[in-house]
């Protein structure tokens, strides 16, 4: 029988560091996401979450440093490891002169696990025009047309870097429903259209779930609310803090630095009116006796964030 090993990362970045001349973009990015996360990257422009994605899927050549995605190096990945790979860039890179439909068969030529009627529903569900060129499109259907054929050869890991920045609200909040709320990562097999995946059942398809890790990084925060796991706050190129977003929500406290100052090495980041630390953290250092004049009781009493628009404002004021 095998093991599921509990501690298995999809990607681990250490120590990664990336300069475009003499301006460093990242600096010193250690990150390790389980696998069957779901990871919002979160950052102002300029932040370095486009070129952190870009290293992580083999894009660009850090300075220093390493990525690996399924414990490989991303330089040294093979086609088995890309097969399990989707990428979708802030910019969709598509053929012009090809109709929605032929993309979708065309690419799929390339992928042995491709679903090619599976990228056909969810193209029609977010109401992509089948027979129209992709010059004809609008940004933001290249876009959705971009995510389909990242998702439809059922990939182990997605990275989507700015996937609804081009779509109006209420397109955006039908687009993310698409993908996350009304299982986009729900995959019927045809048996009686491939004899790979026949069954013994009566039944013509088989249907199952997989989770694949996902990094998708968004201006947009109320929209990556609803559907991550796991939160990573990036600013000037260096992780600012990557947690659990059901523990951002129970620990994280965003306290004046007027009711209790906090000494900075127990402060995950901090304003000039403002702290933001991890009750955790502190609490330990009072157990330990390593701080005697922290009102825990009064900051564990704070408001907790509540929404990622307020926290981000604090980390990047």
């Amino acid at each position: 029988m095998t093991q599921t090993n509990t501690h298995s990362y999809a990607i681990e970045c250490d120590r990664l560091h990336l300069a475009y001349g003499f301006k460093s973009v990242l600096n010193d990015i250690n990150l390790a996401i389980p696998q069957g996360a779901v990871v919002g990257l979160i950052g102002a422009n300029g932040s370095g979450k486009s070129s952190l994605l870009r290293c992580i899927v083999g894009l660009q050549v850090p300075q220093a440093g390493e990525v690996r995605i399924f414990n490989t190096p991303t330089l040294s990945i093979n086609d088995a490891i890309r097969e399990r790979l989707g990428f979708v860039a802030q910019a969709a890179d598509l053929f012009p002169w090809l109709t929605v439909e032929k993309h979708i068969k065309m690419i799929g030529q390339a992928y042995p696990r491709w679903q090619e009627r599976r990228a056909l529903e969810l193209a029609i569900r977010l109401r992509l025009p089948m027979t129209r060129e992709v010059n004809q499109l609008s940004s933001g259907d290249q876009q959705k047309l971009a995510v389909v054929l990242a998702l439809a050869h059922q990939p182990d890991l997605i990275v989507m870097d700015e996937p609804v920045s081009s779509l109006d609200p209420m397109t955006r909040r039908d687009f993310m429903r698409s993908l996350f709320q009304d299982s986009a990562f729900k995959f019927d097999f045809y048996s009686n259209e491939d004899e790979e995946f026949e069954s013994d059942t009566t039944s013509s398809t088989q249907q199952f779930q997989y989770h694949p890790t996902i990094i998708i990084s968004s201006h947009l925060l109320s929209d990556l609310e609803r559907v991550i796991s796991h939160v990573a706050f990036i600013r000037d190129g260096r992780i600012q803090l990557f947690e659990e977003w059901d523990n951002v929500l129970a620990f994280i406290r965003i306290i004046p630095k007027t009711t209790t100052p906090v000494p900075q090495q127990l402060c995950i980041a901090e304003n000039s009116q403002q702290q933001i630390v991890d009750i955790r953290k502190i609490r330990d250092a009072v157990n330990n006796q390593e701080t005697s004049f922290i009102n825990y009781t009064a900051i564990e009493a704070m408001p907790s964030v509540n929404n990622l628009d307020d926290l981000f404002i604090a980390l990047n004021s």
